[in-house]
């Protein structure tokens, strides 16, 4: 396989449809098509061509005698540097029909073009310098989003901002990397070209800038796979009939015998552009039954995946037990990264007026868990504020949960709970700007760079000499070009591109 010859491929998804387009790129492009393209009749000559121009005509078969139409088509040649791919590249809108695609490629294969390998258009604009990695990643990314929020996402990567972001970075970097270097040369003479005091505040910057972007993996994966709901609470709280609701279909099964989900049940459904995806799960309770502790099991284990708790409550059960469910199901939550919405479900069947007595003895128990939850997972409370460990992360008492009492047959609750979900949904604000990472490469490279630079930290500390230092400064430097792929071998090309699509 040569960078040097001319591929061809289909590049509309396969199957007959009202039109197709069929993709060139490399040196011979333009005369290989011209070979077998006629317009008004007769050949197009190569010098007769203006770029970025469509020329209605035909392609025709020129080895047969009579030298029949194939297709009537419309040709757009493209003139390198300014393409795609950043060679000279040529496409041909064909009809839909799979035999006249089939025919065209046969044609254009039989005059030495050779048919595309998985990826290898965005391939060629990488090594031609027109994307760099990240970005041909995100080709990838837009083509296959599914929802407003993760086609935002791809398209500011596609422009190039996270790109941005890392190569101002990796600058930084680089001029400190320098500057230690530039030390060695002068190791005799004993003299500190980086300033200390300035590397301290540049590594600083570097790392908060680091951590900022692999804390948004677990919302950038989020949104790219659906953002994990889970339905959580005991046997026949309304589980499956919320999840239907949600849904507007009859997905799960619903049934008065307890303990009828024995699994887990995943359905995705996008509520104002963003892809959530729900989990009904197994109701918790007391049982020997070994398939339904196993189903159990797995309750607990996506509650602590989720990012989102919907936590369902009989409300036609005594007060006391609606607490101690209530409790138990908190207490599985953590409530500095999780959000949790507590639904006291089946108002359709109760008097509600017997819960106007509850707000102060219920609040106050649901307060001493909630501060127990926080200080379990790290973190401490104020009278109206949690913070984490750190002190960082500050987090409003009232946003960490909400409480609602509902029929999950009623619409009107059922489009009151999804605007919560929404409003509820810890995502960054998804405009043209927003940076997430959304790729586990580019998630492990960040994490990489997070710990040679704190090795750096760690060794100024220890007083480490220049050498040592730029070592690993030049690892953090070396995980960060891996992203854009400023440094780059060619398995870990062929692993990125091979994902692609053929015709992409």
């Amino acid at each position: 396989m040569s960078k040097y010859d001319t591929i061809c491929a289909v590049s509309t998804a396969s199957g007959t449809g009202a039109i197709a387009v069929i993709r060139l790129s490399g040196t011979e492009s333009f005369k290989t098509v011209l070979y077998i393209f006629r317009k008004n009749g007769k050949p197009l000559d190569i010098n007769d061509i203006e770029p970025y121009k469509a020329y209605h005509g035909e392609i025709f078969d020129p080895v047969k005698d009579d030298k029949p139409m194939v297709d009537e088509v419309l040709v757009t040649f493209f003139k390198a540097p300014h393409s795609y791919t950043g060679e000279d590249s040529v496409e041909i809108s064909c009809h839909g029909s799979e035999f006249v695609q089939q025919k065209i490629l046969e044609l254009l294969v039989v005059r030495g073009c050779r048919l595309a390998a998985p990826g290898e258009f965005s391939k060629r604009a990488f090594i031609n310098g027109k994307l760099d990695l990240a970005q041909a990643e995100a080709v990838a990314d837009l083509i296959s989003s599914q929802n407003e929020a993760e086609h935002r996402i791809a398209v500011n990567q596609l422009k190039g901002g996270f790109s941005n972001e890392l190569r101002d970075l990796r600058a930084k970097l680089v001029d400190l990397t320098s500057l230690l270097e530039l030390e060695l040369d002068f190791s005799e003479e004993d003299v500190e070209f980086a300033d200390r005091t300035k590397l301290y505040e540049i590594l600083d910057t570097a790392l908060k800038h680091i951590v900022k972007l692999t804390d948004s993996f677990r919302m950038g994966n989020a949104i790219k796979h659906g953002i994990p709901v889970a339905i959580v609470g005991e046997t026949n709280t309304g589980k499956s009939t919320l999840l239907n609701a949600i849904l507007g279909e009859e997905r799960a099964i619903v049934s008065d015998i307890e303990g009828t989900t024995r699994d887990t049940i995943e359905e995705t459904f996008t509520i104002n552009g963003v892809m959530y995806r729900f989990i009904d799960t197994a109701g918790i309770r007391e049982t020997s039954e070994t398939i339904e502790k196993i189903g159990i099991e797995r309750t607990f284990k996506k509650i602590s995946e989720a990012d989102i708790v919907i936590g369902m409550l009989d409300g036609t059960k005594e007060l006391t037990q609606i607490y101690d469910a209530a409790i138990n199901i908190i207490s599985h939550v953590n409530l500095l990264t999780q959000k949790l919405l507590l639904l006291i479900n089946k108002n359709d069947k109760i008097d509600i007026s017997k819960f106007y007595s509850i707000n102060d003895d219920f609040q106050w128990q649901i307060k001493q868990t909630v501060e127990k939850n926080i200080e379990d997972h790290g973190g401490y409370m104020t009278d109206e504020f949690c913070y984490s460990v750190t002190g960082m992360d500050l987090y409003d008492i009232r946003n960490l949960m909400t409480f609602y009492i509902i029929s999950a047959k009623k619409d009107e609750d059922i489009e009151q709970l999804k605007d919560s979900i929404r409003f509820y949904t810890k995502t960054p604000k998804l405009d043209g700007n927003a940076t997430l990472v959304t790729n586990i490469r580019h998630y492990e490279a960040l994490m990489h760079a997070k710990g040679s630079l704190e090795q750096v930290k760690n060794g100024m500390d220890s007083k480490l000499s220049a050498d040592l230092l730029a070592q690993d400064l030049r690892q953090a430097l070396y995980y960060i070009g891996s992203i854009t792929g400023e440094v780059t071998t060619g398995e870990v090309l062929n692993t990125i591109f091979g994902r692609f699509c053929i015709g992409k």
